[in-house]
C-alpha cells in the first residue's frame, strides 16, 4: 500500500518512494523535514535540492486545488444567495479566502524561523501559535489535533460528495440514452430528463464502491500519474464545453431575483466556502517551489483567475438555466452527445480525483494502526482501514443523497474552520508576543465571526433542508404505495 513510513504521532507520510516522479499528494502532504536554517539564513532557497516547482506548475496545481465539483454548484449558489448578491459575495469571498492564505504563509513563515525549522504545514503552525500564548500553551498539541481532524472531515466529505455527483451524472446518462440526439442546440425540449428512469441513485453509488476500494488499494499515486494527467486534461476540456454552453446560450431580458431568500443564503455560503477550500495545499505548495519567493504572485495571480471562474461561470450557469437550475450545471446540459460525453469525462476525472482526496485522511489515520502490528498484519490491517473508510464514506452519502445539500453541509462544517476561522486565529496567537494592532485585532475577529456565522446557520439550514427533503421522499414512497 503507499509507504507508512510515516511517524506515529500524524505528522504525515513519508515521501522518499515519490522523490522520483512527484505527484499531486506530494503537495497536500509534504514529507517531514529536518531542523535546518531559517528562512532568512537560506533566502527561501529549498535545502539539499537542486530543483523545485517552477511558479507555473505551482499555479496549476493551486487551480486543480481549487476547482472540483464545488464549481459545478455554483449556479445554484448564485441562485439561493441572488443574481447580484450571488457575483458580490463570491467575490467578498474570494478576497477573504486569498487574505486568510496570505496570512497562514505569513505565519508560517514566522513561527518556522522561530522553532529553526525549514518548513511548518499547517497543524504544526496552529500548534507552535499557540505556544506563544501562555494560557493556551498546554494544549497546543489539541490545535494540531483539531486541524487533522477538520482536515479529515473535509477530504472524507470530498469523497462523499464525488460518490453523489458520479451517481447523479451517470443515472442522468443512462436514463436518457435512448433519446439521446446529435442536436445540442438549446430549447426546452431538448433538456435531459429522466426519459427511461432505472434503479434508484444510491443503487449507483453501490456499483461505484468496489471500483473505488480498487482505486484506494493503489500500492503509490505515483502509479496513478498518468491517469491523473489525463484526468486532468479531460476536466479542463469538459470545463471549457460547459462554460461555452452557458456562455453561448444567455436568454435575454434577464428576469431573475437579484437578492435570494436569507433562508437559502445560508446554503450559498456552505456551497461557496466548499468551493474556495483550497487553503489546505497552500503552505505545502509554498515549500514545493524552486523560489518561494515567489508563490505571492502565483498565489494573488491564481486565486484571482479562480474567483473570476467561479463568479463568471455561477453567474452564467444561473442566467442560462435560471429557476431550473440544478445541483450541478451539467445536469442541465442539453441530452445531445457532446454533452452527454462532457458528463461521462469529467465523471472520469472525479473518479480518478477520489484516490487524491482520499490520500489525506488515510495517511493520517492508518499509520498509528498498523504501528501497532507487525508482518503480514500490516498489510492486512492497511487494506481493511482503507476498505472501511471507503465504506464509511459510501455509507454517507446514501444517507444524504442530495448533491448541494451535501456540498453546503461539508463547506459549513469543515472548510468554514479551515478557511476563515483558524488563520485569523493563528494570526492573533503568532504575533501576540509581539504587539498586534487594534486593526488588526477588529479585522480578524470580523472574519472569525463570519466563519463562525456561517458555520452555524448553513449548518443549521443544510440539516433542516435534508430532513425535509427525506421526510417528503418518504411520504411520496408511502403515496405511491397506497395508490398502488
Amino acid at each position: 500500500m503507499i509507504s507508512n513510513n510515516a511517524d506515529h504521532h500524524g505528522e504525515g507520510p513519508n515521501y522518499s518512494d515519490l522523490a522520483q516522479c512527484p505527484s499531486e499528494a506530494d503537495l497536500l502532504c509534504p514529507p517531514p523535514v529536518p531542523p535546518g536554517p531559517s528562512r532568512s539564513q537560506r533566502h527561501y532557497e529549498r535545502i539539499g535540492e537542486q530543483t523545485g516547482t517552477s511558479s507555473v506548475q505551482t499555479l496549476i496545481h493551486l487551480l486543480k486545488g481549487n476547482i472540483g465539483t464545488g464549481l459545478l454548484g455554483l449556479p445554484l449558489a448564485v441562485k439561493n444567495a441572488g443574481l447580484v448578491l450571488g457575483p458580490v459575495s463570491l467575490l467578498c469571498m474570494g478576497i477573504i479566502a486569498l487574505h486568510c492564505m496570505m496570512v497562514l504563509v505569513r505565519c508560517s513563515h514566522h513561527l518556522s524561523e522561530k522553532v529553526n525549522k525549514p518548513f511548518l504545514n499547517y497543524g504544526e503552525s496552529v500548534q507552535h501559535g499557540m505556544d506563544n500564548v501562555l494560557f493556551l500553551r498546554r494544549y497546543s498539541p489539541w490545535g494540531k489535533w483539531i486541524v487533522n481532524l477538520f482536515l479529515i472531515i473535509t477530504q472524507l466529505g470530498f469523497c462523499c460528495v464525488y460518490f453523489v455527483f458520479l451517481s447523479d451524472n451517470i443515472k442522468q446518462v443512462v436514463e436518457a440514452s435512448n433519446a439521446t440526439t446529435s442536436d445540442c442546440r438549446m430549447n426546452p425540449s431538448n433538456q435531459t430528463q429522466l426519459l427511461v428512469p432505472s434503479f434508484d441513485s444510491r443503487l449507483y453509488m453501490l456499483c461505484f464502491l468496489p471500483g473505488f476500494i480498487l482505486l484506494v488499494f493503489t500500492p503509490n499515486l505515483k502509479f496513478l500519474a498518468p491517469l491523473s494527467l489525463l484526468a486532468n486534461l479531460l476536466m479542463t476540456c469538459s470545463l471549457v464545453l460547459i462554460y461555452y454552453y452557458c456562455f453561448t446560450n444567455i436568454t435575454y431580458p434577464i428576469d431573475l431575483p437579484k437578492v435570494g431568500r436569507a433562508k437559502d443564503y445560508a446554503l450559498f455560503f456552505g456551497t461557496a466556502i466548499f468551493s474556495f477550500e483550497g487553503i489546505g495545499v497552500v503552505l505545502p505548495l509554498e515549500n514545493k517551489m524552486q523560489k518561494p519567493s515567489g508563490f505571492t504572485r502565483v498565489l494573488y495571480l491564481g486565486m484571482g483567475s479562480i474567483t473570476f471562474l467561479y463568479i463568471s461561470l455561477g453567474t452564467m450557469g444561473y442566467i442560462c438555466f435560471g429557476e431550473h437550475i440544478a445541483a450541478s450545471v451539467t445536469l442541465n446540459l442539453p441530452n445531445c452527445w457532446l454533452y452527454q460525453i462532457v458528463k461521462l469525462l469529467y465523471c472520469f476525472g472525479i473518479f480518478i480525483t477520489f484516490a487524491l482526496q482520499f490520500y489525506v485522511p488515510a495517511e493520517i489515520l492508518i499509520p498509528p494502526l498498523v504501528a501497532r502490528v507487525s508482518g503480514y498484519w500490516e498489510i492486512v490491517v492497511d487494506l481493511l482501514t482503507r476498505t472501511a473508510l471507503v465504506i464509511f464514506t459510501c455509507i454517507l452519502a446514501i444517507l444524504i443523497p442530495e448533491l448541494d445539500l451535501v456540498i453546503s453541509l461539508v463547506g459549513s462544517v469543515s472548510s468554514s474552520f479551515l478557511a476563515l476561522i483558524f488563520p485569523p486565529l493563528l494570526e492573533l496567537a503568532t504575533f501576540h508576543s509581539e504587539g498586534v494592532s487594534p486593526w488588526v485585532v477588529v479585522k480578524n475577529t470580523v472574519i472569525s465571526l463570519v466563519g463562525l456565522i456561517g458555520f452555524v446557520t448553513g449548518t443549521y439550514i443544510a440539516i433542516v433542508e435534508i430532513i425535509g427533503r427525506s421526510r417528503h421522499q418518504q411520504n411520496q414512497v408511502f403515496t405511491s404505495f397506497l395508490l398502488q
